[in-house]
C-alpha cells in the first residue's frame, strides 16, 4: 500500500491523466514509496532462483525504472549490469540511490562488484549488440499492448547472446474469490475508461499478461520457455505454483 512518504491523490491523479513516459517522470521521486514498486520478497525468490542457474557474466534490467531488479542483477552478475528505461526522471533517481554502497544478501558489500550503468532507452530499439546473457524485467509487461509483446521479446532476443536468458516473474492470475482479482478488473476497467475518453493514452493493463500469451510471444522470438516456481509463494488448491520465473532462452 501507499505509505505516508508516497504520491498524494492529487499527484497520482497528474500523473495518470500524462503519458506513460511523462507519468513516471512525475512519479519518479516517490516511486519506491508505491505499491507499484516490485516487492522485496518478489526480489529476494527470483535472486535466488538466478544464483541456482548462474552466475552470469553481464546483465540488462529492461524498463529497469528506479532499480530494484537491478540490486538482484548485482548480485548474480559478476562484470556489468545495465539498467535501461525510457523514463530520465526514473533513471534520475536510480542513479542516486545507486550511489549509495548496496550490501548483499549477508550484509557484506557485493561480491563481484559489477560496473553499472543506466541507459535512457526505447525497449522497441535497444540501443545495444548481443552482448547479455542475462536480460531480466519486473512488472513491465502491462505497459505493453498483447501485440506490442512480439517486438519487445524480438528486442530482448536480439541483445543476447546465444544461449543467454531472459527472465521474469510471473504471478498466477488471481481467482474470482480473491479481491485482488476484483480490484485487478476494476483498475483495468477504469484504466481503459481513462484512455477511452483522454489522450495521450496511459497503457497500463496487467490483466492480459497471462503465461499462455508470453510463452507462445516467447516461443516465437526464437526462446525455448522453461518454468521454474519460486517455492518461497507456495502453491494453490489445485497445487500449481503460486508464481514461477520464466526462463526464455535464447536458441
Amino acid at each position: 500500500m501507499f505509505t505516508p512518504q508516497g504520491p498524494s491523490l492529487r499527484e497520482l491523479a497528474r500523473q495518470a491523466l500524462s503519458s506513460v513516459e511523462h507519468g513516471y517522470d512525475l512519479l519518479a521521486p516517490k516511486f519506491d514509496h508505491t505499491p507499484f514498486r516490485t516487492p522485496d520478497s518478489l526480489l529476494g525468490a527470483v535472486r535466488r532462483a538466478l544464483a541456482e542457474i548462474g552466475p552470469f557474466e553481464h546483465g540488462l534490467d529492461l524498463c529497469c525504472g528506479t532499480g530494484a531488479g537491478m540490486t538482484v542483477l548485482r548480485e548474480v552478475c559478476r562484470r556489468s549490469v545495465t539498467g535501461v528505461d525510457f523514463s530520465a526522471g526514473m533513471l534520475e533517481v536510480g542513479r542516486e540511490r545507486a550511489a549509495v554502497p548496496h550490501p548483499s544478501a549477508d550484509g557484506a558489500r557485493d561480491a563481484y562488484a559489477p560496473a553499472v550503468s543506466w541507459v535512457r532507452g526505447d525497449v522497441h530499439a535497444l540501443p545495444f549488440r548481443p552482448v547479455f546473457d542475462l536480460v531480466v524485467s519486473f512488472g513491465a509487461f502491462g505497459h505493453f499492448l498483447p501485440r506490442e509483446l512480439d517486438g519487445v521479446f524480438a528486442q530482448a532476443h536480439s541483445v543476447l547472446r546465444p544461449g543467454g536468458r531472459f527472465a521474469f516473474p510471473l504471478p498466477a492470475p488471481a481467482t474470482p474469490r480473491s479481491s485482488w482479482y476484483w480490484a485487478a478488473l476494476g483498475f483495468d476497467v477504469a484504466m481503459r475508461v481513462r484512455n477511452a475518453l483522454w489522450r495521450p493514452p496511459f497503457v497500463m493493463y496487467y490483466r492480459p499478461f497471462r503465461l499462455g500469451l508470453a510463452r507462445r510471444k516467447l516461443e516465437q522470438a526464437g526462446f525455448t520457455v522453461e518454468l521454474l516456481a519460486l517455492p518461497e509463494f507456495g502453491r494453490r488448491p489445485d497445487g500449481s505454483p503460486r508464481c514461477r520465473m520464466v526462463v526464455a532462452t535464447r536458441k
